[in-house]
């Protein structure tokens, strides 16, 4: 994949990561959450859905080139998020806390930075200094 399909895919991959975990702010606070846990409270259905968008993103890591050992935590981070959220209303909180989309937008990042450092100055939203979990 040449580098500006892996700049777009990235920019597709941040889309849907914000979309999935952050895009709502709560009103009077600095939290967010997204649709994964609003989707999450449809009963059966609203997991399913939620974890479908996730590998999403994770196939769309892997046509980057994610490592591997990065491939395997975010495979871990979406079947935790989808194992607890299958409770009712607990996985839903957890579901707004953990963000397995973000936490999969960083790692995928930080293999990026790693791998590619010069992809960094092209992108300009790349850095290994910001976290992007406190976002």
């Amino acid at each position: 994949m040449d580098t500006i399909k892996k700049l777009t895919t990235l920019n597709r991959i941040r889309k849907f990561s914000r979309l999935m975990d952050t895009a709502i702010g709560i009103p009077g606070t600095k939290f967010r959450i997204g649709l994964d846990p609003i989707i999450g409270l449809i009963p059966g259905a609203g997991d399913i859905v939620s974890t479908i968008v996730s590998g999403y993103i994770i196939y769309l890591a892997t046509r980057i080139g994610v490592s591997n050992d990065n491939l395997k935590k975010m495979i871990f981070n979406v079947g935790l998020e989808a194992v607890v959220g299958a409770v009712p209303l607990l996985g839903d909180v957890f579901d707004a806390f953990y963000k397995s989309n973000i936490r999969n937008l960083a790692i995928l990042e930080e293999h990026i930075i790693a791998t590619e450092p010069e992809f960094e100055k092209l992108d300009g939203k790349l850095s290994a200094k910001r976290s992007i979990l406190s976002a």
